[in-house]
């Protein structure tokens, strides 16, 4: 009896050893254990650092501006964040997404959360479990505080000047060097690249992430093979260069993956809108290669020089009345240029704002004034760009004061294609109480459906004072968030 009693004893053990394996959470089916590396930077010091540099970044870089495949790659990424371990998520941090329109297959994160992955890399990858997967391993160097832990190792920087090398090394080296410094923007070639000890770390890392959020990790360590083969090249790819190979990396990423179990909750299977985004890219015009950028001496084609302006550089303020056929810049052909992400001070005795620094102010009429990119304004009006202005209205309640300026807008010559749309909503200007409406309608200069924002407040002297954005319904995601800075900006003189 006692055999057999120890025989069940050692069944009902094994038996339960296995069900508790089967119940056990992810982090205890043996996946490797991750430490952060030691650092003497506290997490604002990451957001400062990484806040300056991605400032620049979208100085000096071309972005993609298809609001499209940007929502597709921040919803991809937002859902690797989600999945970051507790032990490393940093609510201070600030996770974006945006994509280089350039071919070189690369991405980088920098401190504190800002990441950016080249349209090359988009379009390298075999489906979206690769493209995630390098998204993984670049956050995974951002949830660790890599770039200020190895500061640290290296005891050569304080914060300060750990700041001032990350916006040195946007501002200043050739572009496809920092590109090609990737996740090691800032710190230099005398600090980092990554060490392999970190890049093992990311690897393991960023492949728990992918399982958490749904992905096969297998598909980072495929990835690789990817960059290697389409990198091209003795030199391989410019991310490879950057992150270097720890050694045995695909086995070692397989191996990892080995020991993980793939969120069954969040179970990626049909890649049907990554095929979209890159069949979208292959429509687009080709993407210059970084080398190419800097050559041209253009880094950011939203900012620069505008060769085909007829009119005194020094001056930037052209009266656009019509009169001279060269003013009629769309009626040229030329191509209108996103937004600057920088921006100058303008306005007059009325208003002070930050405009865009690749918009030019129109000749005011009467009491309005415009602002808007080459090729997009003329005789007829503008097809991009804001408009500011006073009018006289017989009601001094700002509902009924709004409502007949709108209507009158709408009656003008010129403006009948547009419709309101919808009614007015609650907001302010410039502490002011505020209301916004929408204008739609058939543009006859572009034939686009354009899209008008009105935004009305009353002034002391009893004069609705107004705001208008302007843009291409399908191009209205792009400008929206340009047209919201504008409007933080915006200050109204109190004389007014």
């Amino acid at each position: 009896m006692t055999n057999i009693n120890n025989r069940r004893a050692h069944r009902l053990t094994a038996w339960l050893m296995a069900l508790a394996i089967l119940v056990m959470p992810l982090a205890a089916l043996g996946q490797t254990r991750i430490e952060a590396p030691r650092n003497k930077y506290n997490v604002q010091d990451d957001v400062k650092a990484g806040q300056q540099a991605a400032q620049q970044v979208y100085q000096q870089m071309p972005m993609l501006r298809d609001e499209g495949i940007r929502s597709y790659v921040n919803s991809v990424g937002s859902r690797l964040v989600s999945a970051i371990p507790s032990e490393f998520q940093h609510p201070e941090f600030r996770y974006s997404f945006d994509v280089v329109d350039a071919r070189d297959i690369n991405a980088f994160a920098l401190p504190g959360g800002p990441l950016f992955v080249n349209r090359g890399m988009i379009e390298a990858a075999h489906n979206e479990g690769e493209m995630a997967g390098v998204m993984a391993h670049e956050i995974s160097h951002a949830a660790l505080r890599h770039a200020t832990a190895q500061a640290t190792e290296t005891q050569k920087y304080q914060i300060g000047s750990v700041l001032g090398q990350i916006a040195g090394a946007v501002i200043g080296g050739p572009i496809g060097g920092i590109v090609g410094a990737g996740s090691q923007i800032g710190f230099g070639a005398g600090a980092l690249k990554y060490s392999r000890k970190y890049e093992t770390q990311a690897d393991i890392l960023g492949a728990q992430i992918m399982a958490r959020a749904g992905y096969d990790p297998r598909d980072l360590a495929n990835m690789f093979r990817t960059i290697e083969r389409q990198g091209g090249g003795s030199g391989g790819p410019e991310w490879l260069s950057s992150h270097p190979n720890p050694g045995n990396r695909y086995e070692r990423i397989n191996q990892e993956a080995a020991m993980l179990r793939v969120n069954p909750n969040a179970a990626t299977q049909d890649t049907r809108q990554f095929r979209d985004v890159q069949a979208r890219l292959r429509g687009f015009p080709r993407a210059r290669s970084m080398e190419e950028i800097a050559r041209s001496g253009q880094q950011n084609p939203n900012q620069g020089n505008y060769p085909n302006d007829r009119r005194n550089p020094n001056d930037g303020r052209y009266p656009n009345d019509g009169r001279n056929p060269q003013d009629d810049s769309y009626g040229r052909g030329e191509r209108v240029a996103y937004p600057s992400t920088r921006y100058r001070n303008d306005g007059n005795n009325l208003f002070r704002v930050a405009i865009p620094e690749n918009w030019r102010q129109l000749g005011s009429e009467g009491n309005s004034v415009s602002y808007a990119p080459e090729g997009a304004y003329g005789s007829q009006g503008i097809t991009h760009g804001v408009m500011f202005g006073t009018d006289r209205e017989q009601y001094s309640d700002l509902q009924r004061a709004s409502q007949q300026y709108v209507n009158d807008l709408l009656q003008a010559q010129g403006n009948t294609y547009l419709r309101q749309s919808g009614g007015f909503q609650r907001t302010t200007v410039n502490g002011r109480n505020a209301l916004a409406t929408t204008l739609m309608g058939r543009s006859p200069i572009t034939g686009r459906t354009e899209r008008v924002t009105i935004i009305t407040t009353m002034l002391g002297s009893g004069d609705l004072f107004y705001m208008a954005g302007v843009a291409p319904s399908d191009e209205y995601g792009t400008y929206q968030r340009t047209f919201a800075d504008i409007l933080r900006s915006l200050q109204l003189s109190n004389q007014y």
